[in-house]
């Protein structure tokens, strides 16, 4: 226990509804390239949660089937190195499927429904009573998932908060009844507020594929300049004269996640920094289609690299597979290892119990 206390492991990891996009780009990914190049970390483990995905999609399995490769291309191309991380598929890890069954039995229904997380969820898929049960223990399984690696760290967005303190929960009552083998994780959360939640480019708070407001990284540079110069600004911004406002205005939104220094004297030398481009729009002579395109040369900026890097990746969809073969292999022996130590605690590894089978023995024999 001594050791693993001190061993830093990384848990994170996306559902492959579709292509990832730009907000999954600011408020996830970048930090994860960020924390496998620290060296701060023993493991970085990248799990793509499919099993999780059929929760809500089982009528559509070739949703999730098709999209693996998707999000897997879409890693790879932003700097996820597998030489680094161990990049995974949920569903080739039994193991996580026997932890979420023993740990069900350490969670009430009513806490469950408290969970403000599964709430939201099946409010807004409009669940109600007709919830499938492997969606409604979504954060148990995500308590397999993170134990199973003894992950320390798991890197959320806010909204994912609730679901780490449920594994907590499950962490504590399980090493209070059996043995200390389980590790408690921290939640790291994003310390750039606007890059917590980036919001569709129509203003909505998020983006999805259904409302078509999404850039996706692998969107065309065509594509993402049309995209930005048909986003929602100021509705009350009709003249280049008028004052401006910031508040629900995506552009500025994107500029607060997007924007660097160096960019101003690349693209806008006029103005010395954000605060000062900000402070003209406010007062009224600065138009929406100059900030856009601003915006749009940052953007293609970030996202060339990735495009190009991806072309290359497509060239060789098998080398791909065979990375994420090696990853979950890899994977399923960690969590091989853990469910021994769960059983163990259990006490419901009888082929392993020497002393369990001895005294059994001499009970009968006496």
């Amino acid at each position: 226990m001594e050791n693993m206390e001190k061993d830093k492991i990384i848990l994170t990891g996306d559902r492959p509804t579709g292509r990832l996009h730009v907000g999954h780009y600011i408020g996830s990914l970048l930090r994860r390239v960020e924390l496998q190049d620290s060296g701060e970390y023993k493991k970085t483990f990248i799990m793509i949660a499919d099993a999780q995905a059929l929760t809500d999609n089982i009528e559509n399995p070739e949703k999730v089937r098709q999209n693996i490769i998707e999000v897997a291309l879409d890693y790879i191309s932003c700097g996820l190195d597998p030489e680094k991380s161990t990049l995974l598929i949920q569903s080739q890890i039994p193991e996580l499927c026997e932890l979420t069954f023993y740990y069900m039995d350490l969670v009430t229904v009513a806490r469950l429904q408290r969970n403000p997380t599964v709430k939201s969820e099946i409010q807004m898929r409009n669940f109600e009573s007709s919830i499938p049960v492997g969606f409604f223990t979504y954060p148990v399984s995500q308590a397999a998932d993170i134990t199973a690696f003894k992950a320390t760290t798991v890197p959320v967005g806010d909204d994912q908060l609730p679901m780490i303190e449920q594994t907590r929960e499950i962490v504590h009552k399980f090493n209070t009844v059996y043995a200390p083998v389980l590790v408690e994780p921290a939640a790291l959360l994003q310390e750039n507020e606007a890059r917590r939640r980036l919001p569709g480019t129509d203003g909505k708070a998020k983006m999805s594929k259904s409302l078509g407001n999404c850039i996706y990284l692998a969107d065309t540079a065509d594509e993402v300049r049309t995209k930005i110069m048909s986003m929602y600004t100021d509705p009350l911004h009709l003249q280049v004269s008028d004052p401006g406002h910031l508040e629900g205005n995506t552009v500025f939104t994107y500029l607060d996640a997007f924007c660097r220094q160096e960019h101003f004297g690349r693209y806008l030398s006029d103005y010395a920094n954000l605060d000062e481009l900000k402070a003209h729009y406010q007062r009224g002579g600065l138009g929406d289609v100059k900030v856009k395109r601003f915006l749009i040369n940052i953007m293609q900026e970030i996202l060339e690299p990735v495009r190009k890097r991806r072309k290359e990746l497509e060239k060789d969809i098998p080398a791909i597979y065979e990375i994420l073969k090696k990853g979950s292999e890899e994977a399923r022996e960690t969590a091989a290892r853990t469910l021994a130590e769960v059983k163990s605690a259990m006490r419901i590894n009888y082929f392993d119990d020497a002393e369990l089978i001895r005294a059994q023995s001499e009970k009968y024999e006496g």
